[in-house]
């Protein structure tokens, strides 16, 4: 069997990510409907809001931890302006400590990821690790998780996933476009740039997916590209389709 080199993403791929997000962003919305009570704010409005300023602050910057807590002070300062309520420092603080407080929650891996990473790395494939975000807080879920020892040094992290990343990896790296295979749930940081360099992909399903993530797929494969709802599914699709070439 040809040797594979495989990346994989990290958040809602490999560990769990999103769930502890929406978590933390159904206690801002508490909060924020308990100091606004008196104004007819709604939950939806107020989710709404501070999904457009995320958002905002993810495409002028990418993916820096500071633009969650600042989407719950902007979103708090928004509606305190719109209806003359004055702002509280009280508040403000505690806002930004909620925030903050989603980086810090215990590292979970998703169902089968040992299995799965075993059993690719034993058939002798090479295994990478590409994710989005900031060093110091994706290398405490590494170590948490101990995936050093599946991916080595070959781990990449950056602020920004897109075909520019992507394609400066593969070539530092030296892949090989035919035998190198994407494996992520983002359709716009993992599938489309991957598509895009004319790798192998695999999408991963999830429950709820970031608004962020979710783009149309205007690339045509020139490899293989598969759509999976579990980890554990990924060994034999590899496998089968180099079986079929």
């Amino acid at each position: 069997m040809t040797k594979q080199q495989i990346l994989f993403d990290l958040d809602d791929t490999l560990i769990y990510c999103n769930k502890y997000f929406y978590h933390v962003i159904d206690q801002f919305v508490d909060s924020m409907t308990m100091w606004f009570g008196g104004y007819g704010l709604t939950e939806m409005v107020i989710r709404e809001k501070q999904t457009e300023i995320d958002l905002a602050g993810v495409h002028a910057d990418g993916f820096k931890s500071d633009h969650f807590p600042e989407s719950f002070i902007g979103t708090y300062r928004y509606f305190a302006s719109l209806y003359g309520r004055a702002l509280s420092s009280v508040e403000e603080d505690f806002l930004w400590k909620l925030g903050r407080s989603v980086y810090e929650h215990q590292v979970e891996p998703y169902p089968h990821m040992e299995e799965t990473l075993d059993a690719l790395a034993t058939s002798g494939h090479e295994l990478h690790l590409y994710t989005g975000g900031e060093l110091l807080i994706q290398e405490r879920k590494i170590k948490a998780m101990q995936l050093e020892r599946y991916f080595d040094k070959r781990i990449y992290v950056r602020s920004r996933k897109n075909i520019e990343a992507m394609e400066d990896i593969i070539a530092t790296g030296g892949f090989d476009r035919a035998t190198t295979w994407m494996i992520g749930n983002s359709i716009r940081t993992d599938i489309v740039p991957a598509l895009t360099a004319g790798i192998h992909a695999i999408h991963m399903k999830t429950d709820s997916e970031w608004v962020f993530n979710i783009v149309g797929i205007d690339v045509a494969p020139k490899g293989a590209f598969f759509t999976l709802e579990a980890l554990k599914e990924v060994p034999d699709t590899i496998h089968g389709y180099l079986g079929r070439i």
